[in-house]
């Protein structure tokens, strides 16, 4: 059935300015709040929906007690380009500037002198860095301080096992290639066809960058902690090392030219600052308001792109009713929901119901907030990001993402942030949160049963292994999610946590487009989308699709912006 917008539905989605086409954003994580100040800066009339009663999506923060924690996202990375969406205007939208000025890629001398972001950013929030970017711990007790720095990163690397050195030379040389062609040069191309991704196919392969990440790094480094130290960062974006392409190996240049860095006040503030810059540029932000429908019509003679026949998205249906009208809509929700839930399988071909279910989609977390005393006796040997490695390595992730079973052992990310940011906590008290890999639901797992025994063995193995001597005594305040919350409270499929998994397979012209072949107007941002998870990531996609629009309503963009009636 064809869903068609009366006038009535046109009113109720409130009239645009004069001259002003109308865009709709489903969803307030940092994907969405991206392309709504793109879309505002490209001269639409913006408005998000979220279902929630905080903009952030995975990035929600809970407050109780005095404590604040950021629910999700809390590594930071190439501040640029949040400066260069806070120094965005109205009818501006600057899609041509270059995407990585040559300012930006100064010596990283400039991020341990602690230079983050411009004078753009700065109303909005305060961004400063991290070092070490994290401490490694391993399983019998020792550690590697990931900074960034070749002579300390030479140092540690001597230390474990000198025989390594000269191949940390040849992966230092081989990655930052991948980096320069895969990061600079391809990290906003979008592969909507077949040519687009055969015309740089060999030098994919030339860079060895196709086969797994673990095995191009054992290529390297004969030592198994140092194989660690090079591939685990790709958890952090919901990618298994053992199967994501090497092209992944990127992350590390990434992270050595523009540092780990902190919002002060949390990664909330950040997103503060993106609905802040959104409504000052003019937009609508509505929460507590899910999307029941994507509104899908004929739109004959309407479509930018012919090529996509008569469907056309032309709003969205909310769950209490409300029909917001609108020239185009893009998803910021979770690829399979926008397609198995909010379309009618009528309007689908190319994402239909079987290639939702065909798809391998990431892992998923157990997050365990917890509030705990500060003790000056015993004061905390750890750094603000913590990467806690388990016994096994391959083992434990094979369990996790192929058998989709839970360990009798696991690794974490601990995230201590009041040591940098004491405000995120009482005075005299520690915020914090661990957050651990686990299965999604397609494991089957009951975590209404199992979630708070395997809390209460994380919080105890912090305490016995002497990360937080005496933790239990110490917690004032705890709470946690598991997959049942990215499933039931962020409507993400199977609960995964990063959305489609970046396998070889699902990347580049096999992931999720962010234009939708199957509904003109319609269009993807965030993880699922090109191209990919990690909060880079994101806004890079914003930009990505911020283009395509550009390119689809170029007449509509190009009337908007030199109209010379008042606003």
């Amino acid at each position: 059935m064809v869903r068609r917008v009366s006038g009535a539905a046109k009113a109720q989605g409130g009239a645009a300015r004069a001259g002003r086409a109308r865009a709709v954003v489903i969803g307030a994580g940092f994907g969405g709040l991206s392309m709504a100040i793109r879309l505002q800066s490209l001269g639409f009339d913006t408005t998000v929906v979220e279902a929630l009663d905080q903009a952030g999506g995975r990035a929600y923060v809970r407050r109780v007690d005095g404590y604040t924690f950021d629910m999700g996202p809390t590594v930071i990375t190439v501040p640029h380009f949040i400066e260069e969406l806070f120094a965005l205007q109205r009818d501006a939208p600057a899609l041509d500037a270059p995407d990585f000025p040559a300012a930006t890629l100064a010596d990283d001398a400039r991020v341990r002198a602690g230079l983050t972001s411009g004078p753009a950013t700065a109303p909005y929030c305060t961004i400063r860095p991290i070092l070490p970017f994290y401490r490694i711990y391993f399983d019998d007790g020792t550690w590697f301080d990931y900074d960034g720095d070749p002579e300390s990163t030479r140092r540690q690397i001597a230390a474990i096992s000198p025989d390594d050195l000269a191949g940390y030379e040849r992966f230092h040389r081989d990655a930052e290639a991948i980096f320069r062609r895969g990061f600079l040069e391809l990290g906003y191309t979008c592969f909507e066809d077949v040519p687009s991704m055969l015309a740089v196919a060999a030098d994919l392969f030339a860079l060895d960058s196709v086969r797994t990440l673990f095995s191009f790094t054992s290529r390297y480094f004969q030592s198994d902690k140092l194989r660690q130290v090079f591939s685990f960062e790709t958890l952090l974006v919901g990618g298994n090392p053992l199967r994501v392409p090497a092209i992944y190996a990127m992350i590390h240049f990434v992270e050595k030219v523009w540092g780990i860095h902190y919002v002060m006040g949390g990664t909330g503030q950040l997103v503060a600052g993106f609905v802040q810059k959104f409504k000052d540029l003019g937009g609508t932000l509505l929460l507590k308001a899910p999307v029941a429908e994507i509104l899908v019509t004929d739109g004959a003679g309407q479509t930018p792109r012919t090529r996509l026949g008569r469907r056309h998205a032309r709003g969205v249906r909310l769950a209490d009713g409300r029909l917001l009208a609108a020239e185009l809509v893009v998803s910021n929700a979770d690829y399979a929901t926008t397609y198995g839930k909010l379309i009618a399988p009528e309007h689908r071909f190319w994402n239909s119901d079987l290639r939702i279910q065909a798809l391998r989609y990431s892992m998923s977390l157990v997050v365990i907030y917890f509030g705990f005393t500060d003790d000056p006796t015993r004061p905390l040997d750890l750094r603000h990001h913590n990467i806690i490695l388990g016994p096994r390595y391959e083992g434990l992730l094979t369990e996790i993402f192929e058998k989709l079973s839970l360990a009798d052992d696991f690794s974490q990310y601990l995230h201590i942030p009041t040591l940098t940011d004491p405000s995120m906590a009482p005075p005299g008290h520690h915020a914090a949160y661990t957050l651990i890999p686990v299965p999604h639901n397609g494991s089957g797992l009951d975590w209404s049963v199992i979630g708070e025994a395997f809390v209460d063995k994380v919080l105890r193995f912090l305490d016995a292994r002497g990360y937080i001597p005496g933790l239990m005594d110490r917690i004032t305040t705890r709470s946690f999610i598991t997959p049942d919350y990215f499933e039931g409270h962020l409507q993400s499929w199977l609960g995964n946590a990063f959305g489609v998994e970046p396998v070889l397979t699902q990347s580049a012209f096999f992931r999720p487009h962010n234009r939708s072949e199957d509904i003109a107007g319609l269009y993807l941002v965030g993880a699922s989308a090109q191209p990919g998870a990690g909060t880079p990531s994101v806004m890079m996609s914003a930009k990505m699709t911020a283009r395509l629009v550009a390119e689809d309503y170029a007449a509509q963009i190009a009337a908007q912006t030199t109209d010379p009636r008042p606003q």
